[in-house]
């Protein structure tokens, strides 16, 4: 996804976010509710809630490396198939004129991938141990592609934004609608009200139902990504070659250590039961959908 494209999709979000809590800030004023300091409140849920997640995609790269234990691929040692992916990443990427991303292994028993980092010239592209040493090199490249797609398109920034934005409207609905059920149990004189215990159990428990509902379009907006990255490795290496890879990669995840634990939206592979909250679709639809390219 371009940068226009990027900022167009921000300010779109924005847009429906501020609809949205204009609406409910004019129900309730409608209904005689009076929340102060909103003004205030809006500015505190944006710096935490875009502050968090550019935060978050900032250290994405080291938290990666640490977490997995990521071994980076050394150009003047490697050989076999860890030279044969690195020498793929290098060529996609001079193809598509960015910086060389790091690359490197991390021991898993799973064949799996993930792309991680800040921005396309800041990525690292990391293959477990497991898919390195059991697909061939057609299914090497395509999944390599697969990454490579997700740093072109700036995938992790795009849900980066998205994420920032839902943040900062639950902050700031779970705000109003907290302080709107404190004045309603408040009498004539300003008396009763939820009280500072109630208030800020009552304010939680809304975060909590709202993000669930948050991550609805969250999740449908990875899985939607998923089909994309898909279609850009097929577009890469070829069609039969990413379908060749997804069947490779359609076997039962073996437990991992809480170190190699899979991250949902990271992995080219997720085995979750496929629903709302899925953050991958089913390989089925995956290969469904790229049986189309054929």
């Amino acid at each position: 996804m371009s940068l226009l494209r990027r900022i167009g999709l921000l300010l779109f979000i924005n847009f429906l976010v501020m609809v949205m809590v204009s609406v409910v800030i004019f129900v309730l004023s409608y209904l005689g509710f009076r929340i102060d300091g909103a003004g205030y409140y809006l500015v505190v849920s944006l710096v935490f809630g875009f502050g968090g997640s550019f935060i978050s995609l900032w250290m994405s790269k080291g938290v990666a490396k640490r977490r997995y234990k990521v071994q980076l691929i050394d150009p003047n040692t490697a050989s076999g198939r860890e030279l044969f992916v690195l020498n793929a990443v290098r060529k996609m990427a001079s193809q598509h004129q960015i910086r060389m991303p790091e690359v490197g292994i991390f021991d898993a028993t799973s064949p799996n991938a993930f792309a991680t980092g800040a921005t396309k010239n800041s990525a690292l592209v990391a293959f477990s141990s497991s898919l390195v040493n059991s697909l061939s090199e057609d299914e090497l490249a395509a999944v390599a592609g697969h990454e490579m797609t997700h740093i072109l398109k700036g995938d992790m920034v795009t849900m980066s934004l998205i994420i920032g934005v839902v943040n900062t409207f639950v902050m700031f609905l779970s705000y109003i609608v907290a302080r709107a059920l404190d004045a309603a149990l408040r009498d004539k004189r300003g008396r009763g009200g939820l009280g500072f215990f109630g208030y800020r159990i009552v304010y939680t428990i809304l975060q909590n139902v709202l993000l669930l509902l948050a991550y609805i379009p969250i999740s449908y907006y990875s899985r939607q990504r998923e089909y994309r990255a898909d279609k850009g490795a097929a577009e890469m290496v070829s069609p039969r070659a990413m379908i060749s890879a997804l069947r490779a990669l359609d076997v039962p995840l073996k437990p991992e250590t809480n170190q190699q634990a899979a991250a949902n939206m990271a992995m080219i592979n997720n085995k979750r039961k496929v629903s709302l909250y899925s953050t991958h679709p089913s390989i089925e639809d995956r290969i469904k959908a790229l049986e189309k390219m054929l």
